[in-house]
């Protein structure tokens, strides 16, 4: 890896089945970042997780709507950090109205567990509205030197 950044774009309709091509991306920019076993597995699962809720939660599983995706390597002094940014154009949520999967009353539901899961398998997690509209995910692993 060479010092400075870069960055790969990817847009892709709203189709499940696209997700498989995000997710070779992700172990490749993984991979340069530096990351192996485990660590290029979880990546690649928060990446996966992050895409899919952007198709069917944020854009309804519309095929007529996107969902952009960017993939940086940034050398820091002491670590490579490896960034990754999940918008659609979907309507948002509120991340405070999300249930924590980890309540008594939540233990046995099939759902609600992909951001936690993100923010287990991740460095930083953030969530915001965009003013373009949809979410945006935030997801950044350290690597260190």
């Amino acid at each position: 890896m060479t010092d400075g950044s870069h960055t790969v774009r990817l847009e892709i309709p709203s189709v499940v089945e696209r997700v498989d091509q995000v997710q070779l991306v992700a172990d490749d920019m993984s991979r340069e970042a530096g990351l192996a076993g485990d660590e290029l597995h979880w990546m690649g699962m928060a990446v996966r997780e992050a895409v899919i809720n952007a198709i069917v939660h944020g854009n309804q599983n519309d095929p007529a709507k996107f969902v952009f995706i960017d993939f940086t390597i940034h050398s820091a002094p002491d670590a490579i950090e490896l960034s990754v940014c999940i918008r659609d154009q979907g309507a948002g949520f509120d991340p405070g109205e999300v249930p924590d999967p980890l309540a008594p009353e939540n233990l046995l539901k099939t759902s609600g567990r992909g951001i936690f899961m993100m923010s287990q398998f991740t460095d930083e997690l953030s969530l915001r509205r965009v003013a373009e509209g949809g979410m945006e995910v935030r997801l950044m692993k350290r690597i260190p030197r």
